[in-house]
């Protein structure tokens, strides 16, 4: 370790294995890397090669990719150790593989021997080990915003009081995620057994109430981080989605998206696509409709 990086502040984080929490993660680690930190950026191998390119050549000298490998198993060989292209019915075992508490874990904190570590929702067991082994501060960054965390948290502990915000509610055919309630449990209690504070990737002009009724109902800091996005730039097409939306009124154009790896049916996307063109409103979303003014992305 050179003189440099021996004066810096070490974070090793642990990403769940989908992209819409990795680029959460990688965003903050640039963003982190600007300052006097080094971050570990810890992952599956093909995780890992999904998003090196993603990083610069000067990035690289701060954050520094870390391979850990799942236990093999023959339902989950390597290339499936993301939920890219993942069948469905092995979430679960994936997710599963992930949560177990591996020795690998262990030996990344013996040898790393980072000053803060940065974990996820499907990774709970981290506070539970780096804490009081190692007396090395483990942080949750929740990579959903605080109106989703805020509602999951007091339907988890507190499911007999009507959660505040009547805008968020569930109807008498829904209910809140999360069958396994094991699972379930030592997701919404991993912040607890954490660092005095909590990540959210999302901002306090857009969530106030929200980031309010947070403290409340985990006891501690809640530090926005947000929006964590990546930084994309396409030239012509950048500036004509910019041009069409700047002739909108405000509050009139709806953003579809599904995330990076949820994958509609045909049925699927005809039902919403007919819903979206008898709402009337301006919307962007992936394909072009015949039907009204549309972007194509």
């Amino acid at each position: 370790m050179d003189s440099k990086q021996s004066n810096t502040t070490k974070v090793l984080m642990l990403p769940w294995l989908a992209q819409g929490h990795i680029t959460p993660f990688l965003e903050l680690a640039k963003k982190l890397s600007t300052k006097d930190f080094h971050i570990y950026l810890c992952s599956t191998p093909i995780i890992l090669t999904s998003i090196h390119n993603r990083i610069t050549k000067t990035q690289s000298l701060s954050i520094e990719l870390v391979p850990f490998h799942l236990p093999p198993t023959p339902e989950l060989p390597p290339h499936h150790h993301t939920t890219n292209g993942l069948p469905p019915h092995l979430l679960r075992p994936l997710i599963d593989a992930f949560e177990m508490e591996s020795p690998s874990f262990s030996d990344t904190l013996r040898k790393l021997s980072p000053d803060l570590v940065i974990y996820d929702v499907f990774r709970p067991r981290p506070p539970t080990i780096a804490s009081p082994e190692y007396q090395i501060p483990a942080v949750e960054l929740m990579t959903s915003g605080a109106a989703v965390v805020s509602f999951g948290f007091h339907k988890f502990t507190k499911p007999d009081v009507e959660f505040p915000f009547p805008e968020l509610q569930l109807n008498s055919n829904q209910r809140a995620p999360g069958s396994d309630r094991a699972a379930t449990r030592r997701r919404f209690e991993s912040p607890r057994i954490s660092c005095k504070m909590t990540l959210i990737n999302s901002f306090r002009e857009l969530e106030g109430k929200y980031f309010d009724y947070l403290p409340i109902l985990l006891e501690k800091k809640i530090i926005p981080t947000g929006p964590l996005v990546q930084d994309f730039t396409d030239g012509d097409k950048d500036l004509e989605i910019l041009q069409w939306l700047g002739a909108k009124d405000e509050f009139s154009t709806v953003f579809v998206s599904f995330g990076s790896e949820s994958f509609l049916s045909k049925e699927e996307r005809e039902e919403i696509a007919h819903g979206l063109e008898l709402s009337g409103v301006n919307f962007i979303w992936i394909v072009r409709f015949p039907a009204g003014e549309r972007i194509e992305l």
